[in-house]
């Protein structure tokens, strides 16, 4: 009998999970499946480069996976039944031995009236292509406002700005603008905000989203012809009617392996789960989570298989890396537990710091296991239909 693992979604935390577990499970006696609804890896932390109209590179699982073993499924996740240990994918029931839920997050209206309905989000390429689309139909002078102050808010608004200097581009934060980095990291980002023209509304919270405007709560109308929607976002749902242990916002509770702490079949990776990190303090949904995640779940998977030892590698930080357009950039230094310290690396040499770690990443997925004798069969990929091919 093989033990059967179903890895759930191929964004940063699945598809490495996939991969080291293919090299961490080097035998006959496992089957990997890696599901996801589309054919080849999203680069999620460049979607602002994708609406300012750059174009990225092609990664098919097909490539990427080809001499693994790893079986890979095309289609749709609607269910998942801890209890039954089974998988619904495009009407299809799946059994597993062990899961590893990786379905990720999306946008989050935060309950904003009109943002649905008038808002662009960034959150997956389908909202970074329409907002590319519409970008290209705004005439010069037209106003664009991003609303949401984090990372994906900063690098939304300074990458539209510098691809297209012949808009008028605001953000709205929440707080003060970069209010979690240092002094020197705030003063760089005003620095380059002013230097790309960017207005910057700070302490403003939205109340409403309208065709062309943004409603504040204190009652201001900031005009926009197109409004970026980056205020946070929200876990995939299937979780919620799974069976395992949530919390309130839908995150899989979890150990220091990525196990869920109610049902030990499965790992939860990713923005998906809910994991403790240094100072006692929980992940936060990024890049820099997701990875040593899925690495810590792949390791206690095949170390619970084989009867190796369990990994207890701490899962800390070590800075914030934020993109500022293609020549710009600032890399936030910060403590284990995320919180900023004095140093930081800025201008050019800090977009080139950013842009390594981008690449390194999606390198990493693309050679999941190097230094690995490739095996003989071709990977397979099923489609919805369910032909090999």
């Amino acid at each position: 009998m093989q033990h059967r693992i179903i890895v759930l979604g191929a964004g940063y935390a699945g598809a490495v999970a996939a991969g080291r577990l293919a090299k961490r499970l080097r035998r006959e006696d496992v089957a990997i499946t890696l599901v996801n609804a589309e054919p080849d890896f999203v680069e999620r932390v460049r979607m602002h480069q994708l609406a300012a109209g750059q174009t990225l590179k092609p990664r098919p699982f097909s490539a990427m996976f080809a001499g693994t073993g790893v079986e890979l499924r095309i289609g749709k996740v609607t269910a998942v039944d801890a209890e039954r240990r089974t998988v619904t994918v495009d009407g299809e029931e799946l059994r597993y031995d062990t899961l590893v839920y990786a379905l990720g997050s999306g946008w989050n209206a935060q309950g904003v009236p009109g943002t649905a309905e008038h808002a662009h989000e960034l959150a997956s390429r389908p909202g970074a292509l329409r907002l590319r689309d519409r970008l290209a139909r705004l005439d010069a002078g037209q106003p664009v406002v991003v609303v949401g102050g984090g990372l994906t808010g900063l690098e939304a608004a300074t990458e539209i700005a510098e691809a297209r200097p012949d808009l008028r581009v605001a953000l709205a934060a929440r707080g003060e603008l970069g209010d979690w980095l240092s002094v020197k990291g705030r003063a760089h980002l005003w620095k380059v905000a002013a230097r790309l023209g960017i207005t910057v509304h700070e302490h403003t919270a939205v109340a409403r989203v309208e065709a062309d405007a943004v409603v504040t709560a204190d009652g201001r109308t900031i005009p926009a012809a197109v409004t970026v929607w980056t205020a946070g976002f929200a876990v995939h749902p299937i979780a919620q009617g799974s069976g395992l242990e949530v919390t309130d916002t839908g995150r899989i509770v979890v150990d220091g392996t990525m196990r869920s702490v109610s049902h030990p079949q499965v790992y939860a990776v990713g923005d998906a789960a809910y994991a403790m990190g240094a100072g006692d303090k929980p992940l936060r949904m990024s890049c820099a989570s997701g990875t040593p995640m899925a690495w810590q779940a792949a390791d206690a998977i095949a170390a619970r298989l084989t009867g190796g030892k369990l990994p207890n590698a701490p899962l800390r930080y070590f800075n914030q890396c934020v993109s500022l357009g293609r020549k710009e950039g600032l890399i936030q230094y910060v403590t284990a537990d995320d919180r900023a310290v004095s140093a930081v690396l800025t201008g050019r040499l800090a977009a080139v710091y950013k842009e390594l770690i981008c690449k390194g990443a999606a390198w990493g997925i693309a050679n999941p296991t190097l230094g690995m004798p490739t095996r003989r069969r071709p990977v397979t990929v099923r489609h919805p239909a369910g032909a090999a091919v």
